[in-house]
């Protein structure tokens, strides 16, 4: 389980640097963040509940910050 936070951390580098060359700062800067963070975790060895239960937090809270920005931030299409 260690291994696909790894992995996740190289997709996301990845979404990150495509962002960059297309001039999204702000999406390539929120995509090497989330790459630090998914590399550093897949180092540490936690179990594979822990990991599972980590991934589930993450899953509702970029699904949550989705929502509410899309909702909330995004104007209405007219």
């Amino acid at each position: 389980m260690a291994r696909m936070f790894r992995v996740l951390g190289f997709w996301t580098l990845v979404i990150g640097l495509m962002a960059y060359a297309g001039h999204m700062i702000e999406m390539a800067i929120l995509f090497f963040a989330q790459t630090a963070v998914f590399v550093l975790l897949g180092y540490l060895n936690f179990s594979e509940r822990t990991y599972i239960l980590m991934f589930w937090g993450y899953m509702i809270l970029s699904f949550a910050g989705f929502t509410y920005w899309s909702v909330f931030e995004m104007g209405m299409p007219f």
